[in-house]
């Protein structure tokens, strides 16, 4: 078996150019959706919510984020556990959605946390059934609306803990039982699944898993064979695409083989990115590739940030370079810049291109850039 051996910069563009961040930008919302699998939804307006940011950087000032809308509405794309796929795709997860909770272990058993949320949903069937006796009769339905028949309550550390008819539909979402049918002033509106979601065959199992992590590699271009497990959208490859080592990294990697020899060179661009943008949602990857030093401090206290509230990643060519840390303030008018940290020595040339980027993202947002003096404010 052939073992592919790459260099830091070679990774760093297969990466670059499989998120669509190279010159040749893609056609539309459909195809970047396709393109990427997906786009996580993500409220926090301090410059624009992360799924219309990922398609500005990807698209430029053109996109127009009411095209992502009506892609919703008529199940071009879909909502599916808090991130947007393509309607076909839904094709392969209908057989995990039978199989729930279905075992990842090789051995075919349900892991620890898996056997915990089955209990919970069985303890908890009164409010399952009230849900969907509901939506029957009544048809789509705001999550405040839902009637909540919850009796054991969802314990967690996180954000969750106590949250019940909020966690029990998403794990309703995970059965294939109901659906986000849309969205109004940010609250989820919610209908029967078989009402919402296309009339697609379910694919075996195994065979959806393995077109799941083929896509997914083809999407992000390089991964390691096993990472973390995560519950909603994996983070490895498994055994998709063909071995690789990074030069200076240690450990084995997958790498989907249309990056190994690509018909075009590599050309690249600036790009600001969201600070969940799957070019760095990894951070140990990101670390690994681009030796990037970035963590979202929005959560931290304000005197122990480094680089701002909702920094956004600075990507020029092949290379991440440093954080922009912007604010929008719609009723200013203004995109408020605070500054921008430069890794490393900057020549004037990478300087211009991230400004013509910050602008763009202004006109994009139909505000005026706000700039420090320095930078030309």
């Amino acid at each position: 078996m052939t073992v592919h051996h790459l260099s830091r910069r070679d990774a760093q563009r297969i990466a670059v150019r499989a998120q669509l961040l190279t010159r040749a930008r893609p056609g539309d919302v459909v195809e970047t959706v396709r393109e990427l699998t997906l786009l996580q939804i993500d409220p926090v307006k301090a410059v624009a919510p992360a799924q219309h940011l990922v398609l500005w950087s990807r698209l430029g000032s053109s996109y127009d984020t009411g095209e992502l809308d009506r892609l919703l509405a008529e199940r071009t794309l879909i909502e599916l556990l808090g991130f947007i796929r393509p309607g076909e795709d839904i094709a392969l997860h209908l057989a995990q959605m039978e199989a729930w909770p279905a075992p990842s272990r090789r051995d075919g058993r349900l892991r620890p946390w898996q056997e915990g949320i089955a209990r919970w949903v069985e303890a908890n069937d009164r409010g399952r059934r009230a849900v969907l006796a509901h939506l029957e009769a009544e048809g789509p339905t705001l999550t405040g609306a839902l009637p909540d028949a919850t009796e054991v309550p969802w314990r967690s550390t996180g954000w969750t803990n106590d949250k019940n008819l909020g966690r029990l539909l998403d794990l309703m979402v995970a059965r294939g039982e109901v659906a986000v049918s849309g969205r109004e002033a940010g609250q989820r509106l919610w209908d029967l699944a078989d009402r919402v979601y296309p009339d697609v065959p379910t694919l075996p199992l195994e065979q959806a898993r393995q077109v799941q992590d083929e896509r997914r590699l083809a999407s992000l271009g390089l991964l390691r064979s096993r990472s973390q497990e995560c519950p909603v959208e994996p983070g490895d490859a498994r055994t998709a695409g063909e071995e690789a080592v990074v030069e200076g990294v240690g450990g084995t990697w997958r790498v989907h083989p249309a990056y190994l020899d690509p018909a075009e060179p590599f050309a690249g661009r600036a790009a600001l990115l969201c600070p969940i943008d799957r070019l760095v949602f990894d951070r140990t990857r990101m670390e690994e590739i681009f030796d990037f030093d970035y963590v979202l401090e929005m959560y931290k206290p304000k005197a122990r940030r480094r680089f701002g509230y909702y920094a956004l990643p600075v990507l020029d060519g092949d290379e991440l370079v440093g954080k922009l840390d912007a604010t929008a303030e719609p009723k200013r008018g203004v995109l408020r810049v605070d500054a921008l940290h430069e890794d490393g020595v900057w020549r004037a040339a990478r300087r211009e291109r991230v400004l013509e980027q910050v602008h763009d993202l202004a006109a994009w947002l139909d505000l005026e850039p706000e700039l420090p003096a320095h930078l030309g404010g």
